[in-house]
């Protein structure tokens, strides 16, 4: 049997690597920039540049934990969000692993619900061990489709 799943004793770190994955959606999500900082190391690295190509707009590479909240936060302001992951497979080496996900991305106005946004990404995910938990070093997100009005996510 090949590419069959270890369930030795990474498993827990398996699910501690997740579980950042689960906090930095849940912190956009909930507005919850304590939530979203947790997921992240100090020195950590996000880079929408390949998801927002494909929808036809810049948006930089974004580093250091208290930018990219702070980026978040101003971005999707005025959007209420859903995200949703799942495929989880991630690879432990040490003190580091590598996640890959698909989020689906829900993005809609609180102004006008019936528009939205709906994307489905991959999520290329670097992270570090921290203590008994893991911490997002490297995000890179790239879109798979998506659905929808573009201008909401410009808040037009």
């Amino acid at each position: 049997m090949t590419n069959s799943p270890s369930f030795t004793g990474d498993t827990a770190d398996k699910l501690a690597a997740v579980d950042a994955l689960y906090r930095f959606a849940a912190g956009i999500d909930l507005r919850d920039q304590s939530l979203l900082a947790s997921a992240l190391a100090e020195n950590a690295v996000s880079d929408f540049r390949p998801a927002a190509a494909k929808a036809g707009f810049d948006y930089p590479v974004i580093e250091g934990r208290d930018v990219i909240v702070a980026a978040l936060r101003a971005s999707l302001a005025t959007l209420d969000t859903t995200h949703s992951v799942t495929n989880a497979r991630v690879t432990i080496d040490g003190d580091t692993a590598r996640l890959d996900a698909l989020v689906e991305a829900q993005h809609v106005p609180r102004s006008d619900p019936t528009r939205h946004y709906l994307m489905k990404n991959r999520y290329d995910v670097e992270l570090a061990r921290a203590g008994d938990g893991w911490v997002i070093t490297r995000n890179t997100v790239d879109n798979i489709w998506r659905t929808g009005d573009i201008a909401v996510l410009a808040g037009i």
